[in-house]
């Protein structure tokens, strides 16, 4: 497992911009996949990103597709959310997670190790 910790969450108004950053402890970072999710009360952990181990591949949730970019610095062992275009709707716990090998995913189960998560809420 990978310690993984995350930053940059916050109190934004709607229809701004907030970079999350995630920064994990591990001389192997580059043998994981990265994704990102969220969890709003009372809901389940919803996907909303993944990015392949070299970075150059990314899938999104239809939810943040065109809103949200993920990408990856693997010198830093850093990947990075960017969100624009902010609604109400996107409040929520924001985690970050790594899934050990090749194969991309968008079930929470199939990634191992998760950070402890950094609040976002977005004001009307």
């Amino acid at each position: 497992q990978v310690q993984l910790v995350e930053s940059g969450g916050g109190l934004v108004q709607a229809g701004g911009s907030l970079r999350l950053s995630c920064a994990a402890s591990t001389s192997t970072f580059t043998f994981y996949v990265m994704g990102w999710f969220r969890q709003a009360p009372g809901k389940e952990r919803e996907f909303l990103a993944n990015i392949n181990r070299s970075g150059d591949m990314t899938s999104y949730a239809d939810s943040v597709k065109g809103r949200f970019t993920i990408s990856r610095d693997n010198a830093k062992n850093t990947v990075y959310l960017q969100m624009n275009s902010l609604k109400p709707d996107d409040t929520a716990v924001y985690y970050c997670a790594a899934r050990f090998g090749v194969v991309p995913g968008t079930d929470p189960g199939n990634f191992g190790s998760w950070g402890q998560g950094t609040q976002v809420t977005v004001s009307s």
